[in-house]
């Protein structure tokens, strides 16, 4: 499976399991909701800042989004 694949997909899952919009946790992370949808669809390789940041909102280590 492509990185890219799995991490989108492990967001979404994580996403989910707090109940969360796209928007609501764009807003958290402080990104644009646009930007989480590319990140779930695969499309987009993403900074380390940024996920960091996700790790953080979504209380887990970095290594547990992949």
């Amino acid at each position: 499976m492509d990185i890219k694949k799995t991490f989108g997909a492990r967001i979404r899952e994580l996403r989910k399991k707090n109940w969360w919009s796209q928007e609501e946790f764009a807003s958290k992370c402080k990104l644009h909701r646009t930007y989480i949808g590319i990140v779930e669809r695969w499309e987009k390789n993403l900074s380390l800042e940024n996920i960091e940041k996700m790790a953080k909102i979504l209380w887990v280590e970095i290594k547990d989004l992949f």
